[in-house]
């Protein structure tokens, strides 16, 4: 018998999927900090050596000028005190409510290298680069290498895949973020779902049961790859003496391939095989491109189950957890970034991925909840605002991208549900088992809008979260349902990509928190720091949603230039904010002439 089709908006219970949640054993140990590298320019000639120099010149015929360095020498503290006040009435005049700031100079500007010739460090047959030139850019980049090999300090911008930063949600396949990553020698390009609720990143590898990468319908419209261990000039076998294998009581040798299994949420889904090491190919993301190789741990996936055969994650899952075998973990642990990341999720379904990103100074933030045995970005939520109705709460959920929708548990998923259906306004339609949904109703048929409440979550910071897609907008041949995107949930409370949506999202690893913004993931100055506090976020008690009503936040575009003043003005040094702190400056710097 044929299957049925069910009609389009049932296909959303069937190809949304949980994945971030698993079993998996993973090692415990703390992960090594990597500080950050500082290389000092050889020093300039103090103004105490040339005093230095200029005393030993007037001394060189002490019995011809005996009598005139008597003198200089009685008059040398008059001297100084007279500089003193000079400078110090001038400090009086132009310090008062100022600052004193100093200019920064690249090694290989003008004014460092006269400095470097006088100091006798460089000559002029040095011939060091001209800026703008091949040769200076060049020289920067073997300078980079020999300080650094192909590591990138923290200090240094964030890194994306090879093939960039975008990621995009596929409804056909589990509405997940996707993206292109490229893994070994020569790279291969896989399509991975992004998830922060596991750590392990694999790919179909070598297969005994993976999904088909031809001949169904999402691989039509996707290229699909599959990983040949022996087809990659750089693959290494992880063994069982590795301090990343967690299965060693499936070893029968110590270098024996270590195994690995992980079971997710969903129902029967999990991935099993041999964990390797292999190059994944990034790059730069500070405007001078610079491609970087990094070699990670990954799962080579033999035998898939569940929803991996067929819509969800069918070319590889990347998870960026918090164990040390995630992607992340790997590359802070190794120096190439700091460690912390950040994801973009756009209304349109397009977002970005940015490793090393530590978020803006005016994101909003709250600490993570830290299991030590398993660590996890897991967040307490105090209160949800639904319309115009507070209510008081105290749960902790996990923030997963590998989750489509959001779930909660009982009784703040009745209580939510119920204040939600009290606000609305459109009549209800009857539960439907096929529906992974309880509340939906139908769009106001004249106007083809609705005003539906408003959703925001107070984080244990005090922080709002406004939530700007609570809802899930389906599409029937006669009429346009929309659902509260929110499932009930048996035992886990999950924030899920449709709470996310509209957000940079960033998960600070170093600091534990968890930092948010109101972003147009569109933006090219996606990576840039802004000082400027945003317009308050507060969501109003009733929104008007519908397809003719939909409309994208504004860009928070800023210019380089903009940008570049910005950072120039808040790294200036406080050293003079009144007139007496000027004369105490002053005196000290004399003093040690």
């Amino acid at each position: 018998m044929p299957k049925t089709t069910p009609p389009k908006f049932l296909q959303v219970h069937s190809s949304a999927y949980r994945l971030g949640t698993h079993t998996v054993q993973s090692p415990r140990s703390p992960e090594s900090k990597t500080g950050a590298h500082i290389e000092k320019l050889p020093p300039l000639p103090s103004p105490r050596s040339r005093v230095s120099n200029f005393g030993s010149l007037s001394n060189a015929n002490p019995s011809a000028h005996s009598a005139q360095i008597v003198l200089k020498r009685e008059m040398l503290p008059l001297r100084r005190l007279i500089i003193i006040f000079l400078i110090s009435i001038y400090g009086l005049r132009s310090c008062s409510g100022r600052i004193f700031s100093f200019k920064m100079h690249h090694r290989f500007t003008e004014p460092v290298q006269k400095w470097s010739e006088a100091a006798g460090k460089f000559s002029s047959a040095d011939n060091l680069p001209k800026k703008g030139t091949f040769e200076y850019y060049a020289q920067l980049a073997d300078r980079d290498r020999l300080l650094r090999g192909r590591k990138l300090s923290q200090a240094d911008g964030p890194l994306a895949f090879s093939d960039g930063n975008s990621t995009f949600q596929i409804s056909s396949l589990g509405f997940l973020h996707y993206t292109t990553v490229k893994l070994g020698t020569p790279g291969v390009k896989f399509m991975v779902a992004l998830d922060t609720g596991s750590d392990l990143f694999w790919v179909p590898c070598d297969c005994s049961q993976c999904a088909p990468t031809e001949g169904t319908t999402y691989a039509s419209d996707f290229q699909l790859s599959i990983y040949d261990s022996k087809g990659s000039s750089t693959n290494k076998k992880v063994t069982c003496n590795n301090s990343l294998c967690a299965q060693r009581n499936r070893c029968p040798r110590t270098f024996s391939n270590c195994p690995y299994t992980v079971s997710y949420v969903s129902a029967e889904t999990s991935t099993t095989g041999i964990l390797m090491e292999d190059v994944l190919h990034l790059e730069t993301e500070d405007g001078n491109q610079e491609f970087v190789e990094a070699f990670v741990t990954f799962g080579c996936g033999q035998v898939q189950s569940g929803s991996f055969l067929d819509v969800a994650a069918p070319n590889g899952l990347f998870g960026l957890g918090m164990e040390k075998i995630s992607v992340p973990s790997i590359l802070s642990r190794e120096g190439f970034i700091a460690d912390s990341f950040s994801m973009c999720f756009g209304h349109d379904g397009v977002g970005r991925i940015s490793f090393g990103d530590k978020g803006s100074v005016d994101q909003e933030e709250t600490p993570f909840n830290l299991n030590p045995s398993h660590p996890t970005y897991n967040i307490t939520i105090t209160q949800v605002r639904v319309g115009t109705t507070l209510l008081d709460v105290d749960l902790t959920a996990l923030f997963d991208s590998g989750t489509s929708f959001t779930y909660l548990v009982d009784p703040i998923y009745a209580k939510l549900s119920e204040s939600f259906h009290l606000q609305s306004r459109d009549r209800r339609r009857l539960p439907d088992s096929r529906i992974p949904f309880e509340y939906c109703y139908d769009m106001s048929p004249d106007a083809n809008t609705s005003l539906i409440p408003s959703l925001s979550l107070t984080m244990k910071s005090r922080s709002q979260f406004p939530v700007y897609d609570p809802i899930i907008i389906i599409s029937t041949q006669s009429e346009l349902i929309y659902c509260l995107a929110v499932v009930k949930s048996a035992g886990l409370n999950i924030i899920g990509q449709n709470f996310m949506t509209g957000y940079h999202i960033v998960f600070d690893r170093e600091k534990l928190i968890l930092g948010w913004k109101k972003f147009d993931c569109n933006d090219i100055d996606y990576n840039s720091n802004y000082v400027e506090k945003p317009n308050s976020t507060t969501v109003p008690p009733a929104v008007a949603v519908g397809l003719g009503n939909y409309s994208t936040p504004k860009s928070t575009k800023q210019t380089r230039k903009d940008r570049a003043s910005i950072g120039s003005s808040s790294s200036s040094y406080h050293l003079c904010t009144s007139p007496l702190s000027c004369c105490i400056f002053f005196i000290i710097f004399f003093q040690l002439l």
